[in-house]
């Protein structure tokens, strides 16, 4: 089980986003893809899931390359994106949110109990932090092959944020996440290979464990 890019390349308009950029989650298990804003983190993620057009390059799906698959057609096979915003239903409830997922909402409920009062609640009347964890609580539902996540810990409290890696390292998937920084604790001694890819102004220019970068 695995995906990849392999020599991917992405333009918006005049600009090239990702230069050729080579690299591979496999799974079960979690991939980190680390670099600041403007890196082509995001961009990779897109690219995994369909939502930007390869100008070069490949999208390669346990050993199948499915670059002309649409994302609709990507998500049919068990993809699941949570992008950084607009990740939930704004103008459904908290229930409703849930709902379209799975129809048992107990999955959802243990894994994130402060759901559970604010299930009447339009989706979009949720803190940021509220609102992380409906997104993230549908894609632990749903019985994704590879789960993307931008920035899966935002503004949530690090009690929370160490939950959600707990949570998503556990799944039988692909799971590769975006972040600026290293979340803390994955660089120690976890019990589990947690790789990681970082990207500077669209290339990558490191890939390894993630206790190598803790190393002096």
């Amino acid at each position: 089980m695995s995906i990849a890019l392999r020599h991917a390349r992405v333009r918006y308009g005049p600009l090239e986003a990702l230069h050729g950029v080579s690299l591979v989650a496999p799974g079960p298990g979690l991939t980190v893809l680390l670099g600041r804003n403007g890196s082509g983190r995001t961009t990779v993620l897109r690219a995994l899931a369909g939502g930007v057009p390869l100008s070069g390059g490949a999208v390669v799906w346990d050993g199948t390359d499915v670059t002309r698959l649409s994302a609709y057609e990507r998500a049919r096979r068990g993809l699941c994106l949570v992008p950084e915003r607009r990740a939930v239903f704004a103008s459904l409830t908290v229930r409703e949110n849930l709902e379209l997922t799975a129809g048992d909402l107990a999955p959802a409920l243990d894994a994130y109990p402060q759901l559970e009062p604010l299930l009447p609640r339009r989706a979009g009347t949720l803190s940021g932090g509220e609102q992380r964890m409906l997104a993230l609580s549908r894609a632990l539902a749903a019985p994704a092959r590879v789960v993307l996540v931008d920035e899966p810990a935002q503004g949530m409290s690090p009690e929370v944020a160490a939950r959600t890696y707990r949570l998503l390292s556990g799944l039988d998937a692909c799971v590769v996440v975006a972040e600026q920084r290293l979340p803390h604790g994955l660089a120690g001694p976890t019990g589990r290979t947690v790789l990681v890819h970082e990207l500077r102004r669209g290339a990558v220019v490191f890939s390894g464990e993630a206790a190598e970068l803790a190393r002096p």
